[in-house]
């Protein structure tokens, strides 16, 4: 056990599902799991337990921003000795040809976070997700029908620029190729590089900087509904 986490060792299964919103946490066990059991809840971030068709699998909350997934994620790697952490999350889209609910794989995760400062480099990491876990997913979502962009996500500190009027900083990110922002993408890829474990952002692409359009309030739960079911058909595959 942990400061933020009190499962038992063997409380937690090798892969977990990692939203940032406690809420969508409980949605998937409550919706998509078997048998599923609340392990920890320290801090009101819940962490579950349960099995999608006979497969152990965990889901845990990791609050927003890179430093609390950062905690959560090095924590689960390191103490729990978690093999996989496919975060389930939102974006802001950068890119015209992603529409509201579409999926995004982030490839590799730029950032205007200082989180890699701890690894003395001198240059700039630009971390990556799990090769074997991003061949899976999108192999996941063609035969679910779902579309998908794979590519640069921007992990930001501060939430979408969308919501800032007058701010087009956004625009700048784009041209360099990146396809949407989270806030979380990047610190779990360092982390899963450094412990030499497999990490991937699956991402629902909610609120469009490009269009303005976005989910409205009541579809911000059950419009993850596809990218959940993803994650679990790459659990259910075997990794």
């Amino acid at each position: 056990m942990t400061p933020h986490n009190s499962a038992k060792l063997n409380d937690i299964a090798k892969t977990v599902l990692m939203p940032g919103d406690p809420n969508r946490a409980k949605y998937v066990a409550d919706n998509f799991l078997d048998n599923s059991k609340l392990v920890s809840s320290v801090r009101g971030i819940p962490c579950y337990t349960g099995t999608y068709k006979n497969v152990p699998v965990s889901v845990m909350a990791s609050g927003m921003g890179g430093p609390s997934i950062g905690i959560y994620s090095w924590e689960l790697f390191d103490i729990y000795d978690v093999d996989n952490i496919i975060r389930i999350g939102t974006c802001g889209g950068y890119s015209p040809d992603l529409e509201v609910g579409d999926l995004v794989m982030a490839l590799t995760a730029s950032t205007d976070s200082a989180w890699a400062v701890q690894y003395d480099l001198k240059g700039t990491l630009s971390p990556v997700c799990s090769t074997k876990l991003l061949l899976k997913t999108i192999n996941a979502a063609n035969i679910l029908g779902y579309r998908h962009t794979e590519g640069m996500v921007l992990s930001s500190d501060y939430f979408s620029p969308y919501y800032y009027q007058g701010s087009n900083s956004w625009k700048s990110w784009a041209k360099l190729g990146a396809i949407a922002q989270d806030m979380e993408s990047y610190a779990l890829y360092c982390n899963a590089m450094r412990a030499k474990k497999n990490a991937l952002s699956i991402l629902t692409m909610t609120d469009s900087c490009i269009t303005g359009k976005s989910f409205k309030d009541e579809e911000r739960m059950s419009g993850n509904a596809k990218m959940i079911k993803c994650a679990l058909e790459v659990v259910a595959s075997g990794i």
